[in-house]
């Protein structure tokens, strides 16, 4: 967990699905545990095993993570090869390694979600091998109110989404007031592999089948026909990282690469911590402290807030946001961040307006009290703009800007306008159209049932995550 965008919230989470597996596994071979856990370098671990019982074959799931992962899983496929000993690694959720072209990729997509599942054995054997103890904790991160991990808990989600929380799907993910019950939740299961994509898709086309011939369910289609589109275009941005690896470090169009590239301390922190004096930013950004999760529309506006209206680097910006989403999936993060951050030049350019966004989506200022309490006796004509309040106001209820509140770090209205035309002059050339045209041919999903400006459509379903 020493990486970057690494976090103890997320370390948490895997935990507790690793102790659920534990005993699990421990059932089916009639002991009370039943996973070898061992901490260090996978290679070290590996050499240690076989030097002292002999590895017959190494058998793993195909990882997309990051580009720590990536080295990892190269320096144990090396080992495996001088060692002399089989490496397999099982292709999942529809993702193909060295995949040249996008063509049919969402047919074998189809193809993979079809397969049936695998049962689980009715016993298991486990090797005599010691195993070490599970680290409590890998920092100090601290994140109350986050979800609690284990397969378990996501099952009993995925049941209670498809059986009635999805009739609010379609109309609730997008305000932070109703996404949290109206969103599947299931995110941090499937990143963590506590629940399969196979297994959710295969679920959530039973529920479609249903509410097409059932005419009491009839309400509920459009909303499982969007979170199914979802769970497709999930694995569409983990197909990207796996076929462009660099995009953890590297814009994927060159256009901005020399600008944005030095943190401005003070607005970085201010944006970091919910100081922005905007409320309705801040809010956010103080939920996903304390949460580990928020909706994908306003984890799109908090990046795009610190891109453009900052001018924020936006490795720097991914950074933080990896660290405090407690469902971090890398193949969804960095295309996502890229995306609102104006770095493809095959997505379009959206710059939120924050104050607007607020009036949107939590028009009474509920959200906002609750999580910015130094607004809560801010009536709602003043919530979204309080230092627009008079001074006389401000000491009536409570909050003077710039003492109780911050003032705006940034004129947003201004901001957004320069940035705007900062973006049109770096992909309005000749050359950078050729590349965008050229990275929409290679990072587009096609085939005979989708147009083939697929990522445009993303832009607009506006996945952050599958959730």
């Amino acid at each position: 967990m020493a990486s970057a965008d690494a976090s103890n919230r997320q370390w948490r989470f895997a935990r507790e699905c690793l102790q659920e597996l534990d005993r699990a596994l421990g059932r089916l071979a009639g002991r009370p545990r039943g996973l070898i856990l061992r901490t260090g370098d996978a290679v070290r671990v590996l050499e240690q095993i076989h030097q002292t019982h002999g590895i017959a074959a190494l058998w793993a799931h195909q990882e997309v993570g990051n580009d720590w992962t990536f080295q990892r899983d190269r320096a144990v496929r090396c080992w495996a090869r001088e060692r002399g000993v089989p490496f397999h690694e099982i292709p999942q959720d529809g993702v193909i390694r060295g995949l040249q072209s996008r063509e049919g990729w969402r047919d074998h997509w189809d193809a993979e979600m079809r397969r049936p599942l695998v049962p689980e054995p009715p016993e298991l054997q486990v090797a005599p091998l010691p195993s070490d103890p599970l680290p409590e904790s890998v920092g100090d991160d601290a994140c109350p109110l986050a979800q609690r991990g284990g397969r378990s808990r996501g099952l009993a989600l995925l049941r209670s989404f498809l059986s009635h929380r999805v009739r609010s799907y379609a109309r609730g993910l997008s305000s932070p007031l109703t996404a949290p019950s109206a969103c599947s939740r299931l995110s941090p299961y499937l990143t963590y592999g506590a629940l399969s994509l196979r297994e959710v898709v295969q679920a959530t086309r039973r529920a479609i089948e249903q509410a097409s011939s059932d005419p009491k369910f009839a309400g509920r289609l459009r909303s499982l026909q969007a979170f199914e589109a979802r769970l497709s275009w999930r694995s569409h941005f983990v197909q990207r990282l796996e076929s462009l690896p660099s995009i953890e470090f590297e814009p994927m169009h060159p256009a901005l690469a020399n600008d944005r590239t030095q943190v401005d301390p003070a607005l970085f922190e201010a944006w970091a911590q919910g100081r922005t004096g905007y409320p309705f930013v801040d809010a956010c950004m103080r939920m996903l402290h304390a949460t580990g999760w928020l909706n994908f529309r306003m984890r799109a506006m908090l990046t795009a807030f610190a891109c453009y209206h900052l001018w924020q680097p936006w490795r720097a910006v991914g950074l933080h946001l990896a660290r405090l989403f407690v469902d971090y999936e890398p193949g969804i993060h960095w295309s996502q961040i890229q995306m609102q951050a104006g770095c493809t030049g095959i997505s379009a350019f959206r710059i939120y307006n924050v104050v607007k966004q607020s009036h949107d989506q939590d028009p009474t200022g509920a959200f906002i009290r609750r999580w910015v309490p130094e607004l809560a006796r801010v009536p709602a004509a003043w919530i979204h703009e309080p230092y627009r309040m008079p001074p006389e106001l401000q000491r009536q209820y409570g909050c003077v800007i710039g003492v109780d509140y911050p003032a705006p770090i940034v004129a947003h209205e201004l901001t957004a306008r320069a940035a705007r035309q900062k973006l049109f002059e770096a992909y309005r050339t000749p050359e950078a159209k050729a590349i965008s045209e050229q990275l929409l041919q290679r990072h587009s999903s096609r085939s005979r049932r989708e147009p083939r400006h697929a990522p445009a459509r993303a832009q607009q379903l506006g996945l952050f995550d599958p959730s």
